[in-house]
C-alpha cells in the first residue's frame, strides 16, 4: 500500500491538497441561495477541489519508468 502512495504522490498530495481548498472555498464563499451545483454543498465543493487538486498536480508526474541502477 506504501509503494502505491509513494509511486503516486503527487496526485494524492492534490488530492488532499484540493479537498482542502474546495472545502474552505464552500466555508468562505460558497452559496447562499443554493442553485449552485458545485458550491451549494460542501461534499460536492470538496469532490470538485479534489479532483481538480489531482489534476493540476499530477501535470508534473512523470510517466517515465523508475530504473534502479
Amino acid at each position: 500500500m506504501f509503494a502505491f502512495f509513494y509511486k503516486n504522490k503527487l496526485y494524492v498530495l492534490g488530492a488532499v491538497l484540493g479537498a482542502l481548498a474546495g472545502y474552505a472555498y464552500w466555508y468562505f464563499v460558497g452559496c447562499t441561495s443554493g442553485t449552485c451545483a458545485i458550491t451549494s454543498k460542501p461534499l460536492n465543493s470538496t469532490l470538485y477541489g479534489s479532483l481538480m487538486g489531482m489534476v493540476g498536480l499530477g501535470m508534473f508526474a512523470s510517466d517515465k519508468p523508475q530504473t534502479k541502477h
